[in-house]
């Protein structure tokens, strides 16, 4: 007899004045989505187990693939307004750096480069991930509490107006019971405001259902050495605004 899984869920909460979270950017334009990423997430979670890009068979960390492998939700506490910043880079002359700009397509000569890029204005939201490992969510939970490097929100211009870390935040329940019932509490960053009537909820789905609701998402990550990803499948529904926060 199949022995049952036990799943647990951590949470965890991406609040800031401006958050990024692209999956199709490559040159001078960098995209936002609408709330955040599978690699995005987990690219922080790596930030703050001090986790390398370059992958060493036989370390300490937990493999890329067992982060990859949580099931995730976001709940849109506060949904952001999408804003562009314009950005230079190399634009100026240095007599004493003849090195100073980006490289152009030539190979030999520098110069400007000018992008426009994209991101959400005070948005917050509350992410969860589930696992039957236990032991896992523990170390993750402790490395948000204790980050080994600076977190941020997509961007590492990016950092969060809140801890990521929530003292509460590891349940011994599912993700989508979790993740509906915590309450909301946006109205500590943004006493003006008010919840919309229903909340969105974006959440993994194991496989293609053959339900119209569910969209494919080009965004998790095999490599971030290499920036190789492949997709996975959600669903996007809206919650009751749960209460009981302080």
């Amino acid at each position: 007899m199949e022995a049952i899984k036990i799943m647990s869920t951590l949470l965890m909460r991406l609040a800031g004045p401006m958050q990024s979270w692209g999956t199709q950017s490559r040159f001078s334009i960098r995209d936002t989505g609408q709330e955040p990423s599978k690699s995005g997430v987990i690219g922080l979670l790596c930030a703050a187990l001090g986790k390398p890009r370059q992958e060493k068979l036989g370390d300490s960390f937990p493999t890329l693939s067992q982060l990859a492998s949580l099931k995730m939700a976001v709940r849109v506490d506060q949904s952001g307004i999408v804003k562009r910043d314009f950005q230079t880079a190399g634009g100026s002359h240095l007599k004493l750096d003849k090195d100073y700009g980006v490289i152009k397509a030539d190979a030999k000569s520098r110069g400007t480069v000018v992008s426009e890029r994209f991101y959400l204005s005070n948005a917050d939201f509350l992410v969860g991930l589930e696992s039957d490992n236990q032991e896992l969510l523990e170390r993750l939970s402790y490395a948000l509490a204790h980050p080994y490097w600076q977190l941020c929100l997509g961007r590492k211009a990016f950092v969060p107006a809140l801890p990521v870390y929530i003292a509460d935040g590891l349940k011994n329940t599912e993700l989508l019971e979790t993740i509906k019932h915590y309450p909301w509490n946006s109205l500590k960053l943004y006493p003006s405001k008010k919840p919309d009537e229903k909340l969105q909820l974006v959440s993994d789905i194991t496989e293609e259902t053959g339900n119209k609701a569910h969209e494919v998402r080009h965004d998790v990550p095999i490599s971030f050495l290499e920036r190789r990803f492949t997709i996975r499948y959600t669903r996007t529904e809206y919650i009751d605004v749960p209460t009981g926060g302080d």
